[in-house]
């Protein structure tokens, strides 16, 4: 039997779950796109992937792999439905997840709401021991009231997991291991997670509070992944099944039952990493990531064909942009900007003010917007699109879905438009331009935190309601140019397929630089090497392929923060000092725009990026399966199937040439005002533009 080599990749959103198949032996690339379910993401999946099964002749046991990514856990943490959870610490210091920094998000609000904690007092249980800064023993483990509290946890609060953080756990994990293995002795099935091992790195809060979140959705996943797994085994599924991390690399499964507060990002990690790839092959230096679902949408800075990322993330924050309201997370993210700016935004009217408002409450996938007619009753972003004739009624999901746009206008009329005395293609006009400069706004503050001009950029555009809203979003941002994937409505389900095996590993040792002892540094990159590499070969890479991308976490000496520095190997020494100062002097002024060398300097922490080759696909290579007509030739008008109207701002109704997305061959061009139809989305082209059709059959949008 030959090598299987298909894969499909899979996320699931708020509203739709997003399908890609990738067959190499055929050169075959197929979508797939239907509405989530909400109560077990599990079904759609499943009913996804045997309807692309079905599609393509392809049967589940011909399936090499399936990637998977999900808004689970960031749901969890945001609604706080998780799990019932108990915390071991050290005496004393059972109140660091509420304590925090001592700091005020806002100074002079009085009645400031604090970010709950996930685990209230009487479920935070202090045990004796205790460690000193380099890890060495002050007061040994109480082993015996480490039983004793387990079983008031289990027994009188009924947790479902437990999080094990004690002071200085990072730089020495004998205690937390060991009180693991008394609190398993008693409890073999009970999920546990070491602050040690979900993040060994200094700073007491961020790494509590990252061990609590992680037991907090830990139960959730496992069940989400056994029925999944379970499910995927009935219908014949015998390859391997993977998912996204935060940080955009593919890990296997086990990552996910293990440490799940690693896929709080997972969905929108896929979009920023499907978006360097069209980036990386439409020869694009510097690109702003727009992905717009059904719930939000997310924005994310790509340059040199490699999304930024972070180290750290707030999640569930009580304001939505404001840094300290949320609960912190020591883990690897793809830096991104996120808001509640989707195809499902529920549009109202705030009476006191007499004004619309957009978001970020959505109506989602049940019961989703009143144009699906699933029983939703408040006009939402894509009812507005439907009104203003952006969107085919008859088209929707390839005219799998029939949108009511009857039902729409009553919602209007009955609802914000009524109540602010409009019309409601006056109304919808309102929702549009109030998204638009939302998701405007959010994007300029995210880039110019980083120093950016978006002038400078290309807006790549994808997600069902990108292609819609990416002109006018392009246009307030003054971009010149506008790129939207041929399969845009399911990009971020391609970005499963196309991003690598990648993990970031680290470690906590704190020096003057000067004092560092590299020997012990050595032995830790030598462990992170042994485990990354591990974990990636568990993640279908080839240990050969696997590249190493050492940096450490530097800083003045006496300073708060750090910033992050290349270092030339993972095997240092003294004669490496002279190189890592330069290079710490150099990222320092590229940060702040000068440089103290006369400072001292400290280095606290200590990465290490594996990596792996991704896979290489060509979305122009069979995705165009589905076209009716023929793609011979260059001529756009081949591809014309229509004129419809399109309320445009300020311009009125325009006459748009209505394209079909697969009828269209590289080399065609032609000018908006127009929209062009595919099955998951439908780009939506402002008068003044001109389109060209690449070699890879992106849309290439010069605006006026």
């Amino acid at each position: 039997m030959s090598e299987r080599t298909t894969r499909i990749g899979v996320d699931v959103g708020g509203t739709f779950t997003d399908l890609v198949l990738h067959d190499p032996a055929r050169d075959l690339v197929h979508t797939g796109k239907l509405l989530t379910t909400p109560d077990d993401p599990s079904l759609a999946i499943i009913a996804g992937i045997q309807r692309m099964l079905a599609e393509t002749g392809l049967a589940p046991g011909d399936l090499h792999s399936i990637v998977n990514g999900t808004t689970l856990v960031t749901n969890t943490v945001i609604e706080r439905t998780g799990a019932t959870i108990g915390l071991l610490t050290t005496e004393g210091f059972r109140d660091v997840i509420e304590i925090g920094r001592e700091t005020r998000y806002d100074l002079y609000d009085l009645f400031l709401e604090a970010p709950p904690t996930l685990v209230p007092r009487r479920r935070r249980r202090e045990i004796r021991e205790r460690l000193d800064v380099d890890g060495a023993v002050l007061v040994p483990l109480d082993e015996a009231a480490v039983a004793t509290t387990a079983r008031a946890l289990v027994e009188e609060h009924g947790v479902e997991a437990i999080a094990i953080s004690f002071l200085h756990a990072y730089r020495n994990a004998a205690h937390e291991e060991r009180a693991a293995a008394i609190v398993r002795a008693l409890y073999p099935d009970l999920p546990l997670t070491l602050s040690s091992q979900v993040a060994p790195e200094i700073r007491e809060f961020e790494r509590t509070s990252t061990a609590c979140a992680n037991a907090y959705v830990q139960p959730l996943m496992r069940r989400y992944v056994d029925r999944l797994e379970a499910r995927l085994a009935a219908i014949g599924f015998t390859g391997r099944l993977y998912v996204m991390l935060s940080g955009g690399g593919i890990a296997a499964v086990s990552e996910a039952r293990e440490f799940p507060i690693r896929l709080i990002e997972s969905g929108p990690a896929a979009g920023a990493m499907a978006a360097s790839f069209i980036a990386r092959h439409a020869g694009l230096d510097r690109v702003v990531s727009f992905d717009m679902g059904g719930t939000t949408a997310k924005m994310c800075l790509v340059e040199d064909g490699a999304p930024d990322h972070k180290f750290d993330f707030e999640a569930g924050r009580v304001r939505r942009f404001v840094k300290g309201s949320g609960l912190p997370l020591k883990v690897s993210v793809v830096d991104m900007i996120e808001i509640g700016a989707g195809g499902g935004s529920i549009a109202r009217a705030d009476t006191t003010a007499g004004l619309m408002k957009v978001g970020p409450r959505s109506a989602g996938s049940k019961p989703g917007p009143v144009c699906y007619g699933l029983g939703g009753q408040e006009p939402t972003v894509t009812d507005a699109d439907l009104v203003l004739g952006r969107l085919d009624p008859s088209y929707f999901l390839g005219g799998e879905m029939a949108l009511d746009v009857d039902a729409v206008r009553r919602a209007f009329d009955a609802g914000v438009a009524g109540t602010l005395g409009l019309g409601d293609s006056e109304a919808a006009l309102g929702v549009q331009r109030i998204v638009d400069e939302t998701m405007a706004s959010a994007t300029r503050i995210h880039l110019a935190e980083k120093g950016r001009d978006p002038r400078r950029y290309t807006l790549i555009a994808f997600g069902g309601a990108g292609p819609v809203h990416a002109f006018n979003l392009a246009r307030l941002l003054k971009m010149e140019r506008l790129v939207v994937p041929l399969g845009a409505g399911v990009a971020s389900a391609l970005g499963f397929l196309v991003a690598p095996p990648a993990t970031d590993m680290v470690r906590s040792y704190v020096a003057r630089l000067e004092r560092v002892d590299w020997a012990h540094v050595n032995a830790l990159f030598a462990a992170m090497t042994e485990q990354g590499t591990r974990l990636l070969r568990d993640a279908g890479a080839d240990p050969a392929t696997v590249t190493l991308r050492p940096t450490a976490e530097m800083r003045h000496f006496g300073q708060g923060f750090e910033v992050p520095v290349a270092l030339p190997s993972t095997t240092l020494g003294p004669d490496d000092v002279p190189a890592i100062r330069d290079a710490f002097f150099a990222a320092y002024r590229e940060r702040f725009g000068r440089a103290m060398e006369d400072a001292p300097i400290e280095c606290l922490s200590w990465r290490l990026a594996c990596a792996a080759p991704g896979r290489d696909i060509r979305m122009d290579k069979g995705a165009a399966s589905r076209a009716a007509a023929t793609r011979d030739g260059t001529d756009a008008a081949a591809a014309r199937r229509g004129v419809r109207d399109v309320l445009f701002e300020g311009l009125g109704p325009q006459a748009c040439a209505v394209y079909d997305r697969y009828a269209l061959r590289p080399g065609a061009t032609f000018a908006g005002p127009a929209l062009v139809e595919e099955r998951e989305s439908t780009c939506c082209i402002g008068p003044g533009s001109t389109v060209r059709v690449d070699d890879f059959l992106n849309l290439v949008i010069e605006l006026a």
